[in-house]
C-alpha cells in the first residue's frame, strides 16, 4: 500500500497500486520513497508564473521553461534543448536507444492560464498548497502536472532498465495562447519529431473510479468584437434615446446569435455538422452521468443547452457559440452616467468534426458585422482557432493505454468524447500524419482555467505509475 506525501494535518487517503512481477515492485518501491521529492519538484515548478497572455510574465515563462530543462537532463533525456521560436522556447530532449523500436512523442505545455480574478482564489495561484488531497494552483492540473507526470515517469522506468522503446519530449510555451509557432516548429522540424504516434496528457477521464480515454476534441473558433458608437463617452441625460448605445448594441447582436431551442442562428453554421447516427448517439450516453450530480458540482438548479440532446451530447458531439467576456462603459465603484463610445467581448465557437475553424471563422465574421445596426460600426478580430478530431480505438497505442489504465485501475477505461480543444492534435496529424492517445488524468472538477485549479495527489500519482505500463504495452505489441 503506498500513502499519499502530505503535510501532517492533513489526512490522506491511500493510493494502492495493482503490482503482477518483480520489475512493477520495484517501480512501485521507488515511487513509494520518493512521493515526497517529486511533489515538492512539482510545487516548485507551479510556483513559477508562467503566464503566457499577459507580457509581464515573459521572464517567468522562460524560468518555467529552463526549471523543466534541467528536470529533463536529471532523468536521462539526451540532446535537451530549448528551441527558439518567434516566441516563448520548446523544451525538447529525446531517449533513442534502438531505430528498429517504435517511437513515442510525447506533447504537453508549460504554460499557463492567467489567474484572474485573484480575490476569488482561497490561497495565491502562485503559491502552491496541498489540501484535501489535491494541489492547489494555477497549472496544477492544466497542464504542469500532467506533464511532471511524464517526467517521472521516466524516472521510475530508469529504475527497472530505462524506456522500452524511443522517446522524444516536446513541450511547449504556447498553447493557451493558441500554439501560433507550434505548427512553424513542427513543419521545420519534421526529421527531429519522427514518430510513430503521439502521446498527450492534457485531458480528463470521468472519474477516479471510473477511467476513460478522450477519442475525440472539438474545434475552436475565438473572437474579439469591438462595437463602436459615438466619437466620445456622452451624457446619457443629454444624449439617451437619441443615439445608439454600444452596450445596448452589442448585447441585442449577440442575444440573436440563439434561438428559442439554444440553436446558433449564423447561416450555414451546421451545413457541415458531423451528425452521428442513433445507434451512436446511444453508445455515447452510455458512459456513466448524472444530470443531478453534474448541477450539483457546478451549483445550478438544471441543464441548459441545444434542445433534442443530452449533457453529454451537448459537450462532445455538438458546436457551441459562447460569450467569454463583455465589457464597456463605466464599471468602477458608485455611477457615472454615460453612453460608452466603445463595447467589447470575446466569443468563442467550439467545432465538431466537418466543420473547419477557417470556415467558421468567416462565416461568423461576415454575419456578425451584417447584423449591426445603423449608428454603430463594427469591426470583428479573429485569435485562433483549431481543428476538431476524433483518433482511432482500434490502434496498438490505444489499446497499450486502455490496458495499462487497466491495469492501475483495475476497471477497463471507457472511450469519451471530450468538449475542450487541442488544436495541435489536428495539426501532427497533418503535418506528421501521426495520431494521439490521450491518456488524460484530470477531472472535471478539478477547475481548470478558473480560480483554485487543483490536481488529485492520487491522479498525479496514478499517471506517473501508468505511464511507464502504456510504454511496455506498446513497445511489446509494436515489435510483434
Amino acid at each position: 500500500m503506498l500513502h499519499y506525501y502530505a503535510p501532517p494535518t492533513y489526512p490522506f487517503p491511500t493510493f494502492t497500486l495493482r503490482i503482477s512481477n518483480q520489475p512493477h515492485r520495484r517501480m512501485a518501491s521507488y515511487l513509494e520513497q520518493n512521493q515526497e521529492r517529486f511533489l515538492s519538484e512539482l510545487i516548485d515548478w507551479l510556483r513559477i508564473p508562467s503566464v503566457s497572455a499577459d507580457p509581464k510574465f515573459h521572464g517567468d515563462v522562460l524560468r518555467a521553461a529552463d526549471y523543466l530543462k534541467a528536470r529533463f537532463e536529471e532523468v536521462g533525456l539526451e540532446n535537451v534543448e530549448l528551441c527558439p521560436t518567434a516566441g516563448n522556447p520548446i523544451v525538447y530532449g529525446e531517449k533513442l536507444i534502438d531505430p528498429s523500436l517504435p517511437t513515442v512523442l510525447v506533447y504537453g505545455h508549460y504554460d499557463v492560464q492567467p489567474a484572474d480574478p485573484y480575490e476569488l482564489w482561497t490561497s495565491g495561484p502562485f503559491e502552491p498548497v496541498i489540501k484535501d488531497g489535491k494541489i492547489y494552483a494555477r497549472g496544477a492540473c492544466d497542464d504542469k502536472g500532467q506533464v511532471y507526470m511524464h517526467v517521472k515517469a521516466l524516472e521510475l522506468m530508469n529504475q527497472e532498465g530505462g524506456v522500452p522503446c524511443n522517446v522524444k519530449v516536446m513541450i511547449e510555451g504556447e498553447e493557451e495562447i493558441g500554439s501560433n509557432n507550434l505548427g512553424i516548429f513542427v513543419r521545420n522540424n519534421k526529421e527531429k519529431l519522427k514518430a510513430d504516434v503521439i502521446l498527450i496528457s492534457d485531458t480528463g477521464m470521468l472519474s477516479n473510479e471510473q477511467p476513460s480515454i478522450e477519442v475525440g476534441l472539438r474545434g475552436l473558433s475565438y473572437h474579439e468584437v469591438e462595437v463602436t458608437g459615438p466619437n466620445r463617452d456622452l451624457h446619457s441625460g443629454l444624449y439617451g434615446g437619441a443615439v445608439a448605445n454600444p452596450i445596448n448594441v452589442l448585447c441585442k447582436m449577440i442575444a440573436s446569435l440563439h434561438d428559442e431551442n439554444n440553436h446558433i442562428t449564423i447561416p450555414a453554421f451546421y451545413d457541415n455538422v458531423a451528425v452521428l447516427s442513433e445507434q451512436e448517439r446511444a453508445e455515447l450516453n452510455r458512459v456513466p452521468h448524472s444530470d443531478e450530480e453534474f448541477m450539483q458540482s457546478i451549483g445550478l438548479p438544471a441543464t441548459y443547452g441545444e434542445k433534442g440532446y443530452t449533457t453529454v451530447e451537448r459537450i462532445g458531439i455538438r458546436p457551441t457559440l459562447d460569450v467569454n467576456g463583455i465589457w464597456g462603459g463605466y464599471t468602477g465603484e458608485g455611477a457615472k452616467t454615460v453612453i460608452a463610445s466603445k463595447a467589447y467581448a470575446k466569443i468563442s465557437m467550439r467545432l465538431v468534426p466537418n466543420q473547419t475553424s477557417e470556415e467558421i471563422t468567416q462565416i461568423f465574421q461576415q454575419h456578425f458585422e451584417s447584423i449591426a445596426p445603423a449608428g454603430v460600426t463594427v469591426v470583428v478580430k479573429p485569435h485562433h482557432g483549431g481543428e476538431p478530431v476524433v483518433t482511432p480505438t482500434d490502434s496498438v497505442a490505444y489499446k497499450a493505454a486502455a490496458d495499462a489504465m487497466e491495469t492501475t485501475f483495475g476497471k477497463r477505461p471507457i472511450p469519451t468524447r471530450g468538449g475542450g480543444s487541442i488544436p495541435i492534435v489536428a495539426m501532427f496529424k497533418s503535418e506528421l500524419g501521426l495520431d494521439t492517445v490521450l491518456l488524460g488524468f484530470g477531472l472535471d472538477s478539478d477547475a481548470i482555467h478558473s480560480p483554485n485549479e487543483h490536481y488529485g495527489v492520487f491522479n498525479f500519482l496514478k499517471g506517473i505509475e501508468t505511464i511507464p505500463h502504456f510504454y511496455r504495452n506498446y513497445a511489446a505489441a509494436a515489435t510483434k
